[in-house]
């Protein structure tokens, strides 16, 4: 919405205004109106062209609905077919000589001389038709990826350098809505709009009851009317290109849940709900902060809340910040399911102190827990290219019909999304998993249910955000491995299930997807590892990260986690022993003087030891790389991609091999003492576990032998 940033404005008493001077002489003799009149002569662009919208009570209707109702706007917009036919016909030929003006360009050669004109007058067109097209327009001037730099550029402009309605008019809402006059709310307030935006301007004050700084929201005259209109018509021309394009998504609804989130921004009383909860929610997380709302100083129409100065996140290119935000993103979305739905460049910016603001929570979302559990297992199965479980997941979060052929699906995405995947998950981009998946989409029925393009858009956001300033930077790289740690640390039965699944496969334990996550985990840039002057991967965040991995898998809540490292361990020390004890009789019995070589005798062990051996040394291998900085999955994988052919002996002598190297996991045994005393309890506890583990292994051993 608004951008709060230091600027030369100076505050004044507002008695001192020639307009407030004036109404005050006035004020008992103008009579109350429901009707919105703004000024002619200083009218800004969408007022001077469309203020035939809301002028003289043409929809006084639409302008007090208290929120987004489809019939009662039809109803409204019905008894007036001369408006909405003028509303439509404006709209059309407005674009329509735009477009036809592009396609001149693209005939007389002259395109991309008139590149950067016509961008600029796209974004006069968008303020002459007003917040409706305003705030779609701002929906994408965050992905320099997707939008052409000289459109992105103009199309910034929107964010908030809109031109202003008068003053006069801002300081008659205010007493209006808030039942005082300015003089009396305010000792202080400046002459002219600090800022202005699509749905309403702010001005910079200062409380009388208690000095302090504050902003002074007022909401355009009119705009509830304007908006409520062009959903009506956009809803129309939704319906008409689903069926005319055959779409599976339903246009209607996904408007409608943008036009449901928009009147909820347009009543500042909710915003002021809004910001309350996520302060509460978020504001405590480190470098985040969210300003305090004067709930009983707000109305439907103003809104004042805590003044933060600071400048955009955009124009600062700190992408530490962008990682803060990456973080309280997937807090909102993962943990509380309660997040900022609209957070486009004008709504982040760096504080003066260097934190991470957010300002404007009228556009909010609700991101429900079967949801959330959805979300992370796509993103699980994706990264471990599952595609099988991926399609299952698409169900799930309602982007596939229930009678979709799974089969076709699987292969449909294997086909999509293989080549993006097989870069790895830290150059997996927004672009790359959008590759071919429009025809896969629409072979199949996919459809876009209202919730989903709100939560993509809060993260894309942040991506576009570091891309103007990173060409490299990927959020789903920065995001995974908090998803790693959060499946790994969840005590969801669900996200269980899903880890219990993700690491058996037909029984066989895979040891690469445990070891992706406890990698990935250490590279979380979790609230406790933030820290604007340590790199990412120093070995000081790593012993901090190590210590939160030690301290989650010993308490209560990594119970799940280490009865499967207890158990594969209790394996794999089970087979060595086996694997020794077979060892030394046969080179006890190889020195007696009849002793018979026979080919097998090299080794009795099953296939099923073998792989409990290898995953042993995989988990010694696991330890002993903790602590090193940078990832050593794949080095991990290229030394044993030929792991198939290695035979017990030597497996043995690999897994004891590994064990000799024992100091080396000094520095990650040197961190005990500084764990929770329930921790180092556990730890106690921990030998007497495994022995029972192995006693049970030996015990149903000796007795397989027995009877076989």
């Amino acid at each position: 919405m608004l951008l709060f940033q230091p600027i030369p404005a100076k505050l004044i008493s507002p008695s001192s205004l020639p307009c407030q001077r004036s109404r005050r002489r006035r004020r008992r003799a103008r009579p109350p109106s429901a009707s919105i009149n703004v000024g002619s002569g200083n009218d800004d662009t969408f007022t001077k062209y469309s203020g035939y919208l809301f002028r003289n009570g043409v929809s006084s209707e639409a302008e007090f609905l208290t929120e987004y109702d489809v019939s009662a706007i039809a109803g409204i917009y019905r008894r007036k077919p001369l408006l909405v036919l003028r509303r439509f016909t404006q709209i059309s030929a407005t674009f329509g000589r735009w477009f036809a003006q592009r396609y001149l360009d693209s005939v007389n050669e002259r395109s991309d001389e008139m590149f950067k004109i016509r961008a600029a007058e796209l974004r006069m067109i968008l303020l002459e038709l007003g917040p409706a097209f305003v705030k779609i327009a701002q929906a994408v001037s965050s992905r320099p990826d997707v939008i052409p730099p000289a459109y992105l550029e103009e199309l910034s402009l929107l964010q908030d350098r809109i031109a202003p309605f008068s003053t006069e008019e801002a300081f008659r809402i205010i007493e209006k809505e808030l039942g005082m006059p300015v003089d009396m709310l305010f000792s202080e307030i400046t002459p002219e709009p600090i800022a202005a935006a699509s749905l309403g301007q702010v001005y910079q004050a200062k409380l009388r009851t208690n000095g302090k700084v504050v902003a002074v929201k007022v909401q355009r005259p009119g705009v509830q009317a304007a908006i409520s209109l062009d959903i009506y018509i956009l809803r129309y021309l939704a319906g008409v290109a689903r069926r005319v394009g055959k779409l599976n998504t339903d246009l209607q609804a996904v408007l409608d849940e943008w036009a449901s989130s928009l009147f909820r921004e347009m009543d500042y009383r909710a915003e002021a709900r809004n910001g309350k909860k996520f302060k509460e929610l978020y504001g405590g997380l480190k470098d985040v902060l969210v300003p305090e709302m004067y709930i009983d100083l707000t109305s439907q129409r103003v809104l004042i809340m805590e003044w933060v100065e600071g400048k955009r996140l955009s124009e600062v290119k700190d992408l530490y910040l962008v990682e803060v935000g990456v973080y309280c993103s997937l807090s909102q979305l993962l943990d509380y399911g309660f997040y900022h739905a609209d957070p486009h460049p004008g709504n982040l910016l760096r504080s003066s102190d260097g934190r991470l603001a957010y300002l404007d929570f009228g556009m909010m979302g609700e991101f429900k827990q079967e949801l959330r559990d959805g979300f992370i297992e796509a993103c699980l199965h994706l990264v471990n290219r599952d595609f099988d479980g991926l399609a299952k997941d698409f169900v799930t979060l309602g982007l596939l019909p229930p009678t979709a052929q799974k089969d076709e699906v699987t292969k449909a995405l294997t086909g999509v999304f293989q080549n993006a995947v097989n870069k790895g998950v830290r150059s997996i981009s927004f672009g790359d998993l959008s590759g071919n998946l429009g025809v896969t989409m629409y072979k199949f029925k996919f459809r876009i249910p209202s919730y989903f393009s709100l939560v993509i858009r809060s993260l894309a956001v942040l991506e576009g955000i570091a891309i103007g300033f990173d060409p490299n930077y990927k959020v789903l790289s920065s995001s995974y491995p908090w998803i790693a740690r959060k499946v790994l640390t969840d005590s969801s039965p669900k996200l269980r299930s899903t880890l219990q699944t993700l690491l058996y496969k037909d029984g066989m334990f895979q040891i690469d997807r445990l070891e992706s996550l406890l990698t990935e985990s250490l590279r979380a840039r979790t609230e406790d590892t933030l820290d604007r002057d340590q790199a990412a991967e120093s070995d000081d965040s790593r012993t901090k990260a190590i210590k939160q991995v030690l301290s989650f898998t010993l308490t209560e809540k990594g119970a799940f986690v280490r009865e499967i490292l207890i158990q594969e361990i209790a394996k794999g020390i089970d087979a060595l022993s086996v694997a020794t004890f077979e060892s030394v009789t046969l080179t006890t019995a190889s020195r007696l003087p009849l002793f018979i070589p026979y080919a097998s005798s090299s080794t009795t062990l099953g296939k099923e030891d073998i792989t409990n051996l290898r995953t042993l040394r995989r988990l010694l291998m696991i330890l002993s790389t903790l602590q090193k900085p940078g990832s050593e999955v794949q080095q991990l994988r290229v030394d044993y991609s030929e792991e198939n052919k290695i035979n017990s002996v030597e497996e043995v002598s690999l897994v004891l091999n590994e064990m000799s190297s024992a100091p080396d996991l000094l520095p990650i045994i040197s961190v005990f003492p500084e764990l929770p005393s329930e921790s180092q309890q556990q730890l106690l506890q921990l030998p007497v576990d495994l022995a029972s583990r192995l006693l049970s292994r030996a015990v149903a051993r000796t007795i397989r032998r027995l009877f076989n």
